[in-house]
């Protein structure tokens, strides 16, 4: 499907839907899929994103799948458990952070490095190249993968401000993967590794001092009423971001008709990702006012700046492609690919 294609249709899949239903029309329902997450159902993703999804493929359907949407692990385990509930069938389609599962897809991780990321949509169709390039076969063999994406630019929400490299030092900061732990080291915090619905409770009983996450999720987890301040990076390149996916377990998709096949692949791949990544950095915009009307204190680090945190965080990357060596990966290959495939897409917005 082309971009445009999801942008607008994101409304008319609901009102399809909800016309199919007005009209009484009586095709049997085939499939019943069960999708879980581990954030709230009022969050920007499962809102925005899917939400979207599932309510297109109800409507492509015509009714035959009917996706039930679970949000906050209401069908139990906990964030990091997500992958495997995929894997194992225990539900059909889970949506989660590759890196709960540290180490674990390790060709993913390329598109978490420090510095990497330019923007949400151009990297995640850069992701979703070298998902069925390098990935589909090795890394997530044993799922099937309906999308790919990154959130919008990391930034630090911390209680104190950081304004220049050495204001790190000491900080207990929330890192989403263990890529970013080791850039958080890097830097002279000391990371903290939680998944994101721990934040709200983590920075309430000061067990941590700040977290990186993107602008869009600070309003769910009431961040700018929790911390005063709010670190920007200038430039082209974002601080980090972290790697999703959006996966049906293999089993369960290979059974479907291939009528209904089609209806899952039609609403998959490069386009979806990038609906999906740019949808949810188109997020970043509203939750930030939050934190301008309450009067926070919000840091923008000029280029010189950056250029420092870059030039520290140089060894998070020897160190990544050292580590994936080991594991038969040529890490500096990788980096070359994704970074060409980011800077294709990029210049072609």
């Amino acid at each position: 499907m082309k971009a445009f294609t999801w942008k607008s249709l994101a409304l008319a899949g609901a009102v399809a839907a909800a016309s199919w239903v007005s009209t009484g029309a009586s095709f049997a329902q085939e499939v019943t899929l069960k999708l879980h997450q581990f954030l709230p159902a009022q969050a920007n993703v499962p809102k925005l994103v899917l939400d979207v999804w599932a309510d297109k493929i109800e409507a492509d359907s015509g009714g035959r799948i009917k996706v039930e949407r679970y949000p906050s692990m209401q069908l139990g385990g906990t964030p990091p458990q997500l992958i495997d509930q995929a894997i194992d069938g225990t539900v059909d389609v889970v949506w989660t952070v590759v890196g709960y599962t540290p180490g674990r897809f390790p060709r993913v991780e390329v598109f978490e490095l420090p510095f990497m990321m330019t923007n949400a949509d151009a990297t995640s169709r850069a992701y979703w190249d070298l998902f069925e390039k390098e990935m589909k076969d090795t890394d997530f063999k044993d799922v099937h993968i309906v999308g790919t994406w990154v959130h919008g630019p990391g930034v630090i929400h911390s209680k104190t401000p950081v304004a220049k490299l050495e204001d790190m030092k000491g900080l207990k900061l929330r890192a989403p993967t263990r890529i970013i732990t080791g850039l958080l080291g890097e830097l002279g915090a000391t990371a903290v590794g939680l998944p994101v619905p721990a934040v709200t409770e983590a920075l309430s009983k000061g067990v941590i001092d700040g977290a990186v996450i993107p602008w869009e999720v600070t309003t769910a987890l009431k961040v700018p009423e929790l911390v005063n301040n709010h670190t920007e990076f200038g430039g082209d390149h974002a601080l980090y971001s972290t790697a999703f996916v959006l996966a049906m377990n293999k089993d369960r998709y290979e059974s479907l008709p291939d009528d209904l096949k089609k209806v899952i692949d039609d609403n998959s791949g490069r386009e979806f990702s990038a609906f999906a990544g740019s949808t949810q950095a188109g997020a970043d915009g509203p939750a930030r006012q939050i934190a301008v009307d309450r009067k926070n204190n919000i840091i923008t680090l000029d280029a010189a700046e950056v250029a420092r945190w870059q030039a520290a965080a140089q060894p998070v990357y020897d160190k990544w492609v050292e580590e994936v060596k080991a594991k038969g990966v040529d890490g500096q290959a990788l980096i070359d690919e994704a970074r060409a495939l980011i800077d294709k897409y990029t210049k072609a917005q």
